[in-house]
Formats: C-alpha cells, sequence, structure tokens
C-alpha cells in the first residue's frame, strides 16, 4: 500500500469502508495485474489532494474474494465509491487522475 492509502480485507470491509463517517472509494486489484500497478500512484495523488475529505483502501482480490463476489467486480482495476455504508458509483479500468477527481467530484 502507499502512504496514504490502506489496505481492507473481507473481515475487515464493513469497518473500514461500510461504517466509516467519510466517502470511502475503494479500489479493487491485484499484484499481477498491470493496469492495477499503473494506478496505484494516481490513487495516492487522489488520497494527498482529498485528505480529511475521504479515504481510499486497497482490496486485494487475490486475498480477498468474497467482497469483491458481493458488489460485482467481474474486472480489475475496479474502483466503488462508499457514502454512508451505500455504493454510489463505479469506475473501472486505469483511469486519468482527472476522471477519478470529476468522479468523485459528483459525490464528495
Amino acid at each position: 500500500m502507499g502512504t496514504l492509502t490502506q489496505a481492507a480485507t473481507d473481515s475487515s470491509f464493513d469497518n473500514d469502508v461500510l461504517k466509516s463517517d467519510v466517502p470511502v472509494l475503494v479500489d479493487f486489484w491485484a499484484e499481477w495485474c498491470g493496469p492495477c500497478r499503473a494506478l496505484a500512484p494516481k490513487l495516492e495523488e487522489v488520497a494527498q489532494e482529498l485528505t480529511g475529505r475521504m479515504k481510499i483502501v486497497k482490496v486485494n482480490v487475490d486475498e480477498n474474494q468474497a467482497t469483491p463476489g458481493q458488489y460485482g467486480v467481474r474486472g480489475i482495476p475496479a474502483m466503488i465509491l462508499f457514502k454512508g455504508g451505500k455504493e454510489v458509483g463505479q469506475l473501472v479500468g486505469n483511469q486519468p487522475k482527472d476522471a477519478i477527481l470529476q468522479f468523485l467530484g459528483q459525490h464528495v
């Protein structure tokens, strides 16, 4: 994980994401996924820009398979935004930083 993004697991997802008092962008990723690795530094920058207003957590789909299945994640990288414990939007693929910020700006 980066310095501003944290790992979440199937067992910690409820506390880390659904019970968060700020919106949470969840990045579903895997170690072997090139686009996932390319996306990671952009998410660090986004986390830095939005510090205190939201948080970004990363779920490794190889190590945690229940949560991605529960939210219908079929391809990675996939980002799902949660607000007040509910899913409010999805972005799929290695998106440009501007597109991620624009997506988050609609909800945060």
